[in-house]
Parts: structure tokens; sequence; C-alpha cells
């Protein structure tokens, strides 16, 4: 078939050199199959990195799985790469590599680069292209705005196979062409500026989540084919939402058909399991002091941005590529000034989020991490890591650790609630209730709440309303919008049917509300990141366990003041200090009887008083619902309101 010669090269002597330099963050168009024309014709390319196998050939179905029907050539430039050309193959076709070791060790692998691949447990490659006509010009043209850490970001965290389910067909996950048809309408409805996807690139195990990767370069073929994956984008572009991939570079599986001991060696992996191998995930760490490892992974990464206009990725696990230390007790190795930083991770995160930003400085870079590391979300230039954002795992901690006891011990916890306002502006943070805080039997965040079911509502309506009041960007997972009760169980829907009840119908049109709010008002996003759009009222009264505060746009015209109410008692007649006269409303009150509350409140809203209060020359004589937190904006055109 003319399988040993290429007549014009694919891969160019410049590509081998970026390649080598660890410059090249294209390589999925270079590696990998690819349908092509060569010499008059059709048929396909291929090109795999095995820098130590004594031979590698391609099967499948073509070929009838004949291991030696089809061999690559070693490039001649010791790059590593092997190639092959195979005319009359076209897209679609089923393929694997069959590498054979140096030291005889033999093996069927998955494309580290194929852009799609077989329904799990299977697990074979497939010739595939990203032919796909983008209907979304408008929001790429415009989705700087979208992504401004001066715009509202308010994310809806989802897993695709459990969000909804086909009841009528053993409840089986909805295609991504399918929640294309459901997820616009329900996320423009209740107000989410974006979306997040668990991860969906391929992985082996569906109750890992996508957080055990494989396919790095093709979403799982469970749910559709890459262009079905396009098509879900495209609509939620089209309809202003922007959308944001989870995606892991902190390690991978160790199934045999995958990167793991690739080539007969660890190539993609650390040989030393004190630095390959994770003991909490059982999983493969990637040996980031390679060159070739980088350009994978940040090839990935670009990848994702370019073929399926990902608005930004959301890094897992990153404090666990940071520390060499990280969950291993004292089996690790010390770095090469004896520390315990992980110098290539470092300088693999700074030149991952250089290079996205170069190339798409209109996308977000978000980091999970959760340690106490410094200019995570700072430039590299200054020494940071280079990332757009950092999720807040200090406030979910210890504002969990406070909503969760019952409120009468909550005044001996009071700086569980206020510590996070002293670092709040160290980073830029994203407040995240994510999927880990429903999860491994911690229950749903509903359930968390304590007291009477009325009770726990109520709390639950607090909570989420103080999320929205306090500075960072928002996320939290599905379900919570409207309380679900069960832990969340990837294997099922959630529980939707719940909505038939007023109680959680009241949740519900309070995250609503407060999207619509939040997107509305530009005190409560323009200034997250600096103290600049802060004021603190009250954060003293611990006995009675209230805390006030103020946020503020940009240019200060706007405020916003929020007071949060942790008891089940109402307060009457109590004076919080604001700096501005006038009328006050009370845009949104938690506690309002359409949200399933005992309807306490302000008819409205006050007039500020010429009565100072916590050293402020004006102050409002508020009804503080139970369990509740009031929004009362400044209207200053209307100071002659009644």
């Amino acid at each position: 078939m003319g399988t040993d010669s290429l007549m014009q090269p694919f891969i160019t002597d410049h590509d081998i050199y970026l390649f080598k330099e660890g410059n090249h963050f294209k390589l999925y168009e270079k590696l990998g199959a690819h349908p092509m024309v060569m010499d008059g014709q059709p048929g396909v390319y291929f090109a795999v990195w095995a820098p130590n196998a004594k031979s590698v050939s391609v099967i499948g179905n073509f070929n009838q799985w004949q291991r030696d029907s089809h061999p690559l050539k070693s490039r001649w430039d010791s790059s590593g790469i092997w190639e092959v050309f195979i005319p009359g193959l076209a897209k679609g076709e089923l393929y694997k590599y069959f590498i054979t070791s140096r030291d005889g060790y033999q093996v069927e692998k998955s494309d580290p680069f194929a852009f799609y691949n077989e329904v799990a447990p299977n697990f074979g490659s497939i010739v595939w292209d990203h032919e796909y006509q983008w209907q979304d010009s408008q929001w790429m043209k415009e989705r700087y705005r979208h992504n401004s850490l001066e715009a509202p970001i308010s994310i809806y965290e989802l897993h695709i196979g459990s969000w909804k389910r086909v009841v009528e067909e053993e409840h089986r996950p909805l295609t991504y062409r399918e929640l294309a048809l459901q997820l616009p309408d329900y996320l423009e409805y209740m107000g989410y500026t974006h979306v997040e996807f668990l991860p969906v690139m391929e992985y082996p195990f569906y109750g890992s989540w996508g957080y055990q990767t494989l396919g790095y370069f093709s979403p799982t073929s469970r749910f559709g084919t890459p262009q079905d994956f396009m098509y879900l984008v495209d609509c939620l572009h089209q309809r202003g939402i922007g959308v944001i991939l989870d995606w892991v570079p902190s390690h991978f599986p160790t199934d045999e058909h995958g990167l793991v001991y690739f080539d007969g060696t660890h190539l993609f992996e650390h040989a030393d399991t004190r630095r390959g191998y994770h003991p909490d995930w059982k999983s493969a760490i990637f040996n980031y002091g390679r060159n070739e490892i980088r350009e994978f992974l940040i090839s990935s990464a670009m990848f994702w941005m370019e073929k399926f206009h990902a608005d930004g990725l959301r890094v897992d696990a990153v404090a666990s590529m940071l520390y060499l230390d990280y969950s291993r007790g004292d089996a690790w190795i010390p770095n090469e000034h004896g520390g315990r930083e992980n110098l290539e991770a470092i300088y693999f995160l700074r030149r991952l989020n250089e290079v996205i930003y170069g190339n798409f400085p209109d996308v977000q870079m978000i980091a999970e991490e959760s340690t106490a590391w410094s200019g995570v979300s700072r430039p590299t230039f200054v020494g940071g890591l280079g990332f757009g954002m950092k999720w807040n795992m200090g406030w979910m901690h210890d504002t969990l650790v406070y909503i969760t006891k019952d409120p009468i011990y909550r005044k001996y916890h009071h700086n569980d609630l206020t510590f996070s306002f002293l670092y709040a502006f160290s980073e830029n943070f994203m407040l995240s209730l994510s999927h880990d805080e429903v999860t491994h039997g911690k229950g749903a965040l509903a359930g968390k709440m304590p007291g009477d079911h009325w009770q726990q509502m109520a709390n639950l309506r607090l909570l989420l309303g103080y999320m929205f009041a306090h500075p960072g960007k928002k996320l939290h997972f599905m379900g919570a919008e409207f309380a679900q009760w069960a832990e969340w169980n990837h294997e099922h829907s959630i529980e939707w049917h719940l909505l038939q009840h007023e109680p959680h119908k009241g949740v519900q049109q309070w995250v609503r509300d407060l999207n619509h709010f939040y997107r509305s008002e530009p005190a409560l996003y323009e200034k997250d990141f600096t103290p600049e759009g802060f004021e603190f009222i009250d954060f003293s009264d611990y006995q009675n366990s209230i805390i006030s505060f103020i946020r503020k746009s940009a240019d200060g015209k706007s405020q916003v003041l929020a007071v949060c109410n942790f008891t089940p008692q109402t307060w009457k007649n109590y004076r919080v200090g604001v700096s501005q006269g006038g009328f006050w409303k009370e845009a949104l009150n938690s506690d309002a009887k359409i949200y399933w509350g005992s309807n306490q409140g302000n008819s409205g809203g006050l007039q500020a008083e010429a009565c100072p209060t916590h050293g402020k020359p004006f102050s409002l004589d508020l009804t503080i619902p139970p369990l509740g937190i009031l929004f009362m904006k400044h209207l200053a055109d209307e100071g002659n309101k009644s």
C-alpha cells in the first residue's frame, strides 16, 4: 500500500525544532491520525511519539488487526516520532498502535492524540476531524466582556451524565445534542453567566466523573461525537452563556491501553514512584521536567480553546502538583534545593498560563488550589503562577463549618464566618460550593443545614445569598439551586421532582433572583478583587450572629448593603450604619414569602436617618428576618421617597 514512502513532509523540520526545544504547543496538528491527500491519494497520516520503541505499527479493521501489516517508520531526526501514510483510509476508521519496546514489551495502545474514541470499556481510537460550521461569532467577538475579571461571573457546575436522564429509556443520560435543547434554556432562565462541565475529556471509568482522563484531545464518546459537543458549546454561546471545562493535568489513570509505560518505558510519568505515583487517586503523575510532556499538556489546553471554543479551563488539583510531599508522608524526594516545592510543575503551570493567555487573552484559567500558596492568580512576571482566578477553598471550608452548626453555638465561631474577609483580596478568588462538597458521604447542601425543615431551607437561602454578597466570583454545583436532598449520585439524575414542592421552588426562585440581581448590580461584581469595592459596616456583633457590609461599583455610585442574620430570631429596630443618606430599597430579602420565608422585612425600603451608627453619619432602622439576608440598594435619586 505504499506505506514506506512519504513524498512530502507533514511534520516539518521547524516542527521538530520547536518540539525538541519544548515550544510546540499545537502538537495536535501534527501527531495523531489525520485524513489527508498525499501524492494525489486520499488516506490517513499517522504519527506517534514513542522514542524508546523498537517497532510501532497501526492495527485496525482495515488490516484485520494484523500487527505486522502496517509498520510506522522512525524519523531520521532523533525526535522519537514514528509516522506512516496509509492510502485508502478515511474518517471513521478504527485503529490502535501496537508497540514493541526494545526489551520485548508488547502492548496495544490508544492514540494519545486521538480526536475520537470508542465508547468505554472499548479503547480503540477513531480517525476523525473537526469540521463544523460555528454560529457563535457574536459571542467570540464579545466574550472578553463576559470573561473579564470585572464582569459578573456566576457558574453552574454540571456533570453531563447525571444532570437529566431519559426515564423512558432506562434512565440513560442525555446526549450532547439533547442537552443542547434543554440546558441553554434553563441557564438563561436561571440567570447563570457560565456553565462548567466536569471533565468531558475521554476517560475509561465512568465513576471517576472524568477526573481520570486519558483522551486529552477527545470529548468522551459516551454522549456523542466531537461535533455533537461542539454543537452544545455553540448553542450555549448563542444564548450568551460561557463554557468552562474542567481539565486534569495533575495525574492520569494507569489503564494499560493509555499513557502509562507507553513505549516500554516511563515516558509520560516519572519512573520513581515517589514522584510518578499519586497515592490518593492510585494514578500516575506526569513528568513535568520533560519538554515533550509539557508540550503535550499545553497543546491539550490550546486544543480545547481553539477547536471547541472553550471560554476557560478549571485546572484540577493544582496543590497536588505544587508540593512534592503532597499526601506522601515521608515517601517523597526533595527538590534540588532541598525544598518541598515541585519546581518542574511550577515552571509548567507558569508556561501553561503564559501560552494560553498569550494566544487567547479573552479566556480564563482557574486554579483549584487548596493551600496558602502565594500568587496563584498573580502574573508570572511578578513571580505568580499566572492564573486568572483561584477557587477560595478557605471560604468554602470555614463557611460550611459555621453554617452547619446549630445557631445557638454560632456566636462562639464568629471568626469562621468573618476570617475570609481578611484575605479576600489577596488573590482573584472564586467562591465555590462544588461537587466535592456533596459527595463521598458529605450529603447535599440542604441536608447539612441544622434545624427543622423550614430552618434548613432558610439556612440554605442565607448561605447562597451570603455567597453572592461576598467578594469573589460564584460557582455552585447542580441541584443546590433547588435544595436537592440526596447526596449527588453520578448514576442518577438530580432530583427535579422536588420542584413540585413549595420549599424547593422557593429556593430555586431565590437563586434565580440572586443571579439576575447580581448581574444587574455593578457593585456586586466590578471590584471583586480590590478593597475599593468593599466597606465593612459591622462584623463585631457575634452575640447576635449578625454581619453587615457594603459592596460598591467601580465609580462608587452604586452601593448595595448586605445584612446577614445567622440566628432564627427576627430583629426589630436593628440599626445599621451607612455613609449615604436618602432611600435604601430592599432589593432582595431571602425571607420573602415567594421564597417560602416568614415574610419579615422592611416594606420595600427605608429612608436613612441622620443617626450616626457604626461610625457612619446615617443609619437604617431595620427589621432583619430570621436566618435571612437583606440586600439594600442605595437610590441616590430618590432621597425624598418615604
